[in-house]
């Protein structure tokens, strides 16, 4: 069964950093590329960065480019997301997500999702 557990989350204040984890559990680590998207109220869902399986390749949104860097270990099946420079805009809950293939920034092309964990930056 593959099962997708984010940690990480938190209440920060605006300009601190925070790192976030997705472990993952059965699956093939490396042939999955591995996305993280984030929910906020009033606002659509947005994928704000995709890796490859290989870890190799790397898309950003523009919220987030340069601030925010994706990463994984494929030998602790873990995808990580840090995020420096927190906005109060980057409140959200953030999951992460997997799909076997390359890291397309379509939502809906990724077939596993994780629960999500919670980030608040305070102003």
């Amino acid at each position: 069964q593959v099962q997708l557990v984010e940690a990480g989350g938190g209440l920060v204040q605006a300009g601190s950093s925070l790192r976030l984890s997705c472990a993952a559990s059965g699956v093939t680590f490396r042939i999955y590329a591995m996305a993280w998207i984030r929910r906020a109220p009033g606002k659509e869902r947005e994928l704000i960065t995709s890796i490859s399986g290989s870890g190799n390749y790397t898309r950003y949104a523009d919220s987030v480019k340069g601030r925010f860097t994706i990463s994984r270990d494929n030998a602790k099946n873990t995808v990580y997301l840090q995020m420096n420079n927190l906005k109060p805009e980057d409140t959200a809950v953030y999951v992460c997500g997997a799909r076997v293939g390359i890291p397309t920034v379509v939502i809906d092309q990724y077939d596993y999702w994780g629960q999500g964990t919670q980030v608040t930056v305070s102003s």
